[in-house]
């Protein structure tokens, strides 16, 4: 799960000059082989190859353990699950062709597409590729929650069904869920790379080893991966998709990913053109490529296309609540004026002008972030800048002008220290005075996990499009250790509500209790919303058909690279 835990993140640079030249130097020779295995005739100078580079390199290619970006990312290309999402954020069928759920929202039934066929491999029939049948999804979904695979996807499941007697077949084509509890964004969650179907007897033969042997029903196929340096997948020439004139998908011959840890080594790479996509962009060149109004520099407009828009990560900073614990028995931030002082403090469109280049929205409303669907600013009352209600507070709350308001310390990694230096002088404008503590994203996250730390940096990516994913780190079942409330809040009206969206099919029904939720959130301030990410993906000239989602799902299925 992509969550408080895992998305702290910090600026490594990891990669030698050494392992960088060797991964040039022997790529391209390892693609050669790789498309010519494959394509035995025809000329090599007409293959499309789309090169990416993937910074924080792959842990795993099996679905199961799918839970980074670059995991997510490179399942997407050679995975199908039952249903998909669109770039609207509308889930829609993939596998699945339909689907219905009983009236109690507890049996989901889906009725599957007969062309969709895994990838050939030596231990199928003649080494083809077989029809995917209801049973795969079967045996997919029990091993996600089977204790002896110990997949890091298993709480898509673990919580929502009594076992594995919970996923069955009636027939090759009809595959069946049944939950404990209703459970609404359950087709949203399905859409999760974790829920792709895998053939069973590939994956029984080769065991853990399926993470660097893998076979899908994607549009792409895997054929070569040397860790940390290259890896290679081709075309799926049996894909079952189609673009929107009927031409076969994927129009993309291959893609190459190399691993180049270093991030301006990497933007060296792509502004001379060996790299065709670049995602996100590192501070020490932002200003090279985007003007403060985050527009390309006219050094790039006319050689580079900029893809921006919303993206489901909110940056906020968190706030321990919990008065149980001894941590936050002494803490000034156990006062809520304190705490709503320090949200009217910061200037945030300041600092997203002049640290972000305007690559995000600012954190005026609530948690959940702007793209989401059901999200509506006008709806839920969060904290915008207004240093005189802050000093207002504090002299409320009995420090006034921050007089005798003992010193706070706020916590964050190497990577955002730019960020919160700039909230630290935002506060101490105001009178709260604020010591800076930087240590490694491991370390931040281990602090987090287990309540160590009162004031902290942090954010939340999306798992899936759906508010309660956002909103789950707020209900009082999920402290710590059990689950993601990282802020130990605790408000039964919160919590009502909260299991009351449980019992909600309709989706604008649902998203107003939602909206009441993140209300309830920002009135009693565990947490300060900093700013809501926008992706940004840079891609070459000659490449189209790049999907732009608030997910930043990379979907290659449709690119074409004139």
């Amino acid at each position: 799960m992509i969550n408080q835990a895992k998305s702290i993140k910090g600026n490594n640079r990891k990669v030698l000059y050494k392992i960088y030249f060797n991964s040039f130097r022997l790529a391209p020779v390892a693609l050669l082989l790789a498309l010519t295995a494959c394509q035995s005739t025809g000329n090599l100078s007409h293959k499309t190859v789309f090169n990416i580079n993937l910074d924080e390199g792959l842990t795993s290619l099996d679905p199961a353990f799918c839970r980074n970006q670059n995991t997510i990312w490179m399942d997407n290309q050679l995975y199908n699950g039952l249903v998909q999402i669109d770039d609207s954020m509308h889930v829609r069928p993939s596998i699945a062709k339909s689907w219905t759920i009983s009236a109690d929202g507890k049996v989901y039934t889906f009725r599957l597409r007969q062309d969709v066929f895994f990838h050939d491999d030596p231990l199928f029939n003649n080494g083809t590729g077989r029809k995917a049948t209801a049973a795969d999804f079967v045996y997919s979904f029990r091993r996600l929650i089977d204790p002896k695979i110990a997949s890091s996807g298993s709480w898509i499941f673990s919580d929502k069904v009594k076992g594995q007697e919970a996923f069955s077949a009636p027939d090759d084509s009809t595959f069946r869920i049944e939950l404990k509890e209703p459970f609404p964004p359950l087709l949203s969650l399905l859409t999760s790379q974790i829920a792709s179907v895998i053939p069973y007897e590939v994956a029984e033969h080769y065991g853990k080893d399926f993470r660097n042997h893998p076979v899908g029903t994607g549009p792409f196929k895997f054929k070569y991966w040397k860790e940390g340096e290259v890896l290679v997948f081709l075309k799926n020439e049996k894909y079952w998709e189609k673009d929107k004139t009927g031409q076969p998908l994927p129009h993309l011959d291959a893609i190459r990913s190399t691993f180049i840890g270093d991030k301006q080594t990497a933007f060296m790479e792509f502004v001379t053109g060996k790299i065709d996509f670049l995602n996100d962009i590192d501070g020490s060149y932002r200003d090279d490529i985007l003007t403060k109004s985050g527009q390309l520099t006219s050094k790039y407009k006319d050689r580079l296309i900029l893809n921006s828009a919303p993206y489901l990560n909110t940056m906020y900073l968190g706030i321990l609540v919990d008065t149980t614990l001894p941590i936050v028995k002494y803490s000034p931030l156990k006062q809520l004026k304190i705490r709503q002082a320090i949200n009217y403090a910061i200037d945030r469109q300041k600092m997203i002008k002049y640290l972000r280049n305007n690559m995000a929205t600012p954190g005026v409303a609530g948690f959940i972030p702007a793209g989401m669907p059901g999200y509506d600013a006008s709806q839920v009352k969060g904290y915008s800048y207004n240093p005189e209600k802050a000093r207002q507070l504090l002299a409320e709350a009995g420090f006034p002008n921050g007089r005798n308001l003992p010193e706070i310390t706020l916590t964050t990694t190497i990577g955002y220290r730019d960020l919160i230096e700039y909230v630290q002088g935002q506060l101490e404008q105001v009178g709260i005075n604020t010591k800076v503590d930087v240590v490694q994203s491991a370390s931040l996250r281990e602090l987090v996990a287990k309540n160590g730390v009162n004031f902290f940096y942090g954010s939340w990516i999306a798992d899936y499009p759906d508010a309660e994913d956002y909103l789950s780190l707020f209900y009082s079942k999920n402290k710590i250790p059990w689950g993601p409330n990282y802020t130990g809040f605790n408000n039964k009206k919160f919590d009502s509500l909260f299991r009351q969206a449980y019992q909600v099919t309709d989706n604008e029904k649902r998203y107003t209790l939602y909206r009441q939720m993140d209300n309830i959130v920002m009135q009693r301030a565990p947490v300060v919303i900093l700013y809501y990410d926008k992706l940004v993906n840079l891609y070459q000239s000659n490449i189209t058909g790049i999907s732009k989602n608030a997910l930043n799902l990379l979907n290659l299925k449709r690119v074409q690279k004139r």
